[in-house]
């Protein structure tokens, strides 16, 4: 399947369609999470239910850990298509309920089946990039799939935020499972007779206690959501007592060490984790902020979303291209300087009276700085794994950034609902945040350097 290395790129004629069904795929995927990111607060208003914003986001995240698991050893054993196949039709499924849910409980059941296939795509995307592009061609795939994220970038905050404003929320879920769908049926035609490798026999004892594992920490990332509906006093000793169990539950998803930051491919997992949770807990209070505070639409908070999804494709390119140049150390330190910056930006525009600039200008940077580092880690991933272990390495990147996702948007809610909800409380999230991006040091300099030698 392998050009020779000197001739083989992501667009030729053996890669070609597949290279181009799994760029639409992303691009769809970031579609919706930009919708969502825009749509959520008329959505919670409209089916009354602002105590559960977070939990839309969080439990999306959560579920997904299940699909992550499921998929990576659906992958291991079988090879990616099938698993790359049911992933979608859960990802579709899951638009089409939320968008036509008529309360609030109905919309989260919707979030947490496209969880379920938004998790899963991801990891058979992984795989299957492993499969079929040799290991120099890494890096330029996922700067493709990050650059898929430029047009999504360019219109989708705006096109979902007047979506939601001059027609109706749900177009934002329902028109994109619609696309998803047209997409699909292309993937499926396109990955007709092409060679994805076979699989290695599994373990069904270990896959059964790992997939019951990933429930487990699904069903309480959600609680911690959940808990923001109790009063403070109740609902913060349930959301910490869940965080530990999380913790205890989520390590034989995890190569050994991780939580304890070893060196090379288990810091390169927490990293992902720790500056995943940073970003999106920020993240989806961003659009909030610019409307409680400075009144902005729904539309005109999309837009402000755009500087940082362009920065983010930006700097993914600039990682593809030069990303062995700056080595890992360097990208490390400007990423979580980008990331930092960014979080002072925002915390400093929830409790001052500064221009709304100071939020679209700064969150710019943690879009710069995420471009940076997302592709960089996927690589490492990849460049630590072989064929025996690609699905677990890499769904253990996808539960890591999930699980610090879900958990640290979770705990964001919380602390928004303790403090009364209003503009000011949203600076607690982006504090949050900043010292996040602070203890992601720690694993950024752990790293290694497996990118600078062949995969296995």
């Amino acid at each position: 399947m392998s050009a020779p290395a000197t001739t083989a790129t992501i667009w030729d004629h053996q890669r070609l369609w597949v290279t181009l069904g799994a760029v639409a795929l992303i691009f769809l995927a970031a579609i919706e999470a930009l919708a969502v990111t825009t749509v959520m607060p008329i959505v919670s208003e409209a089916l009354d239910g602002e105590a559960l914003f977070a939990v839309a986001f969080a439990g999306t995240l959560a579920t997904s850990v299940i699909g992550m698991v499921a998929t990576g050893a659906w992958s291991d054993a079988k090879g990616p298509r099938g698993a790359l196949y049911a992933a979608v039709a859960l990802f579709i499924a899951g638009l089409l309920i939320s968008g036509l849910a008529l309360t609030m409980h109905q919309f989260l059941i919707g979030r947490l089946v496209q969880g379920l296939g938004a998790g899963g795509q991801t990891v058979a995307l992984y795989v299957l990039v492993a499969r079929l592009y040799p290991p120099n061609l890494h890096g330029r795939i996922f700067a493709a799939f990050a650059a898929a994220w430029v047009v999504p970038s360019m219109i989708g905050p705006f096109l979902a935020g007047a979506v939601a404003e001059y027609l109706d929320w749900r177009w934002a879920f329902l028109g994109v499972a619609v696309l998803t769908s047209a997409a699909f049926v292309l993937v499926a035609v396109r990955l007709r007779g092409v060679d994805l490798g076979g699989g290695e026999p599994q373990d069904r004892r270990a896959l059964v206690v790992r997939l019951l594992l990933a429930v487990v920490v699904a069903v309480l990332a959600v609680a911690i959501g959940f808990s923001a509906e109790l009063s403070p006093a109740v609902g913060w000793p349930v959301a910490l007592g869940a965080m530990i169990l999380i913790g205890c539950a989520v390590l034989p998803l995890l190569p050994r060490r991780t939580l304890r930051a070893g060196a090379g491919l288990p810091s390169v997992v927490l990293m992902r984790g720790i500056a995943a949770g940073a970003f999106f807990a920020a993240e989806a209070y961003i659009p909030y902020l610019l409307m409680r505070k400075y009144d902005f639409s729904a539309t005109w908070a999309g837009i402000a979303l755009m500087l940082a999804a362009l920065a983010w494709a930006g700097a993914s390119a600039l990682q593809g291209r030069f990303g062995e140049r700056l080595g890992n150390h360097r990208i490390t330190v400007i990423a979580l300087s980008a990331l930092l910056i960014a979080m002072l930006c925002v915390l400093a525009a929830a409790l001052f009276d500064v221009s709304a600039a100071l939020v679209v200008v700064g969150w710019g940077f943690a879009g710069g700085g995420m471009g940076l580092l997302y592709p960089r880690l996927t690589v490492l991933t990849l460049a630590y794994s072989d064929e025996t272990n690609q699905g677990f390495n890499s769904s253990a990147l996808s539960i890591s950034d999930a699980t610090g996702s879900a958990v640290a948007i979770a705990f964001a809610g919380l602390g928004v609902a303790s403090l009364g909800g209003g503009a000011d409380a949203f600076a607690v999230v982006f504090a949050f945040g900043a010292v996040l991006i602070a203890l992601a040091i720690v694993p950024g300099l752990r790293l290694g350097h497996a990118a600078e030698t062949p995969a296995r």
